[in-house]
């Protein structure tokens, strides 16, 4: 699986995170047995499973580097760790439960040697279980409103599309989805790392959001395509994503926003949030008032630490929000969504 490299071929380290996903790694490591490009080096980056993971894939795929890590402290940290032991031109973020298509690294390389302000990549990204449909996680490419709403093209809360080659271009976007994220290591040494403070989701948004303060890029490639399985590590309605999604989409606000972005766009997601909450009551859905409740908790408590992340990612700033709203939905998606019912990304104005 390790392929050596001409010195024409830009290098690419795939690093594979995993916790007791055991289930996932054989179909992962098959297909990325399959890539069709010749300078790129496979890790499994094992996040103190507690099974036989490592031994297995030491067994069956005796090519793939071993990075292990003690102690399970969530995505950001582990692929942290990662990025210090790998050196290529580029580095991927892949999930475990994942199957790649042979000529997937070479359309993502190919569009970023085009341009050096382009700072990360997605393939495109169908569903695991079939194929004719867009995945949750990434789909053909993240966005976000100025709300601090995410969404994908082929996803916009929990309706998927099918891929019908609607969203086949090659286009901007705001994030690159971290289940198979592809990144210029070079703006990784320049930007600094995940932020840990994130521990779970949302931590790809933040790292692309810093990307485009500093004046880069992100970009979809449809050509390049991916199978994921999804939810194998959190289920998708589950309290811990709910928690996750809702503490880090108004921390990301707060950390990144110029003040007054910050302060006239926060208060109306909190609003979103409480109707959220409302309706969760409404419905005896305990689970989703204790997880927001809990998120903006946590928000008041960790104040202090909000403030000196926010600091460390204004002073890297070199484009003002005036450009970067420019990248985002420049409506609610929310009201898009639940009040005008538009349902794909096509619809929304």
């Amino acid at each position: 699986m390790e392929q050596t490299a001409q010195n024409s071929y830009p290098t690419v380290d795939i690093v594979v995170l995993n916790y007791n996903g055991k289930r996932f790694l054989d179909a992962c490591f098959q297909s990325l047995r399959q890539t069709n490009y010749p300078a790129f080096k496979v890790y499994l980056l094992d996040n103190a499973s507690t099974d036989d993971d490592v031994s297995y894939v030491q067994q069956h795929f005796p090519e793939v580097e071993i990075l292990r890590i003690k102690v399970n402290r969530g995505f950001c940290a582990a692929y942290n760790y990662a990025f210090k032991h790998c050196t290529g031109k580029y580095f991927v973020c892949l999930n475990n439960d994942v199957m790649v298509k042979p000529d997937w690294i070479k359309h993502l390389v190919n569009e970023a040697e085009s341009d050096e302000r382009i700072a990360s990549l997605q393939p495109k990204m169908v569903s695991y279980l079939d194929e004719s449909k867009f995945e949750y996680a990434g789909a053909s490419g993240g966005m976000i409103d100025i709300y601090g709403y995410p969404f994908a093209r082929g996803r916009l809360f929990y309706k998927l599309e099918d891929d019908k080659g609607q969203y086949d271009d090659t286009t901007s976007i705001f994030w690159a989805c971290g289940a198979a994220m592809f990144i210029r290591k070079s703006v990784l040494d320049e930007l600094g790392d995940f932020d840990e403070t994130i521990v779970h989701h949302m931590d790809e948004i933040d790292l692309n959001w810093r990307m485009h303060m500093q004046g880069y890029t992100s970009k979809v490639v449809p050509q390049s395509v991916i199978l994921h399985y999804g939810g194998a590590t959190i289920a998708p309605a589950s309290y811990k994503k709910t928690y996750w999604n809702h503490r880090n989409s108004i921390y990301l606000m707060l950390k990144n926003f110029e003040t007054h972005n910050a302060l006239t766009k926060v208060p109306l997601h909190i609003i979103f949030d409480y109707v959220t909450a409302l309706r969760g009551l409404f419905m005896l859905n305990f689970k989703t008032v204790r997880a927001i409740f809990n998120a903006h908790l946590w928000l008041t408590i960790h104040w202090g630490t909000i403030r000196k992340n926010r600091r460390i990612s204004q002073s890297k700033r070199q484009v003002n929000d005036k450009e970067i709203l420019k990248k985002m939905y420049p409506r609610s998606v929310v009201l898009q969504y639940f009040f005008f019912r538009r349902k794909t990304y096509q619809q929304l104005p």
